[in-house]
């Protein structure tokens, strides 16, 4: 599958600066997307519980929004063949970085308009946000013990 191919099966568009002609490629492991984690998972089980089976729903041929960047930016979209993934975003996350997870038994993809598409092998992934600690919120002693602001998460 190449990008022209996969946004003329969606209807989403991409920039004009990525190349239309590229094959995606299809990763089983840990990717990235702009803002977003793929995470198999198994690496992240310990940290992630997923819902019941009543909590998923199919993932259409047009997608479902996974992530909008701040401001109303540009967004990440998980798209698949009729019958081939299911989605939740009701995934329980110590960490609090879970957008949702995905089960698929066959290649799903992620697009966005300025990086492409990213290809996912069949099986279970956790879709994360990337999170960081801006030097403000680095723990820092107070006088009288160390304190620490909130994460602050990427936006798009």
């Amino acid at each position: 599958m190449n990008l022209a191919e996969l946004t003329a099966r969606t209807g989403l568009d991409v920039l004009d600066h990525l190349e239309t002609q590229v094959a995606i490629p299809v990763l089983d492991g840990l990717q990235a997307q702009g803002d977003l984690l793929v995470i198999p998972f198994d690496v992240v089980a310990d940290a992630v519980i997923p819902p019941t089976d009543d909590r998923w729903r199919p993932v259409p041929h047009a997608g479902i929004e996974v992530l909008r960047g701040a401001a109303g930016g540009n967004p990440h979209t998980l798209t698949a063949e009729h019958g081939t993934c299911h989605w939740t975003d009701d995934a329980t996350d110590h960490e609090r970085l879970t957008l949702g997870m995905l089960c698929a038994t066959r290649p799903v993809y992620l697009i966005h308009p300025e990086h492409g598409a990213s290809g996912i092998a069949p099986g279970m992934y956790v879709i994360r946000r990337q999170r960081e600690r801006a030097m403000e919120n680095r723990r820092r002693w107070t006088g009288t013990n160390f304190s620490a602001d909130p994460d602050r998460y990427i936006a798009d």
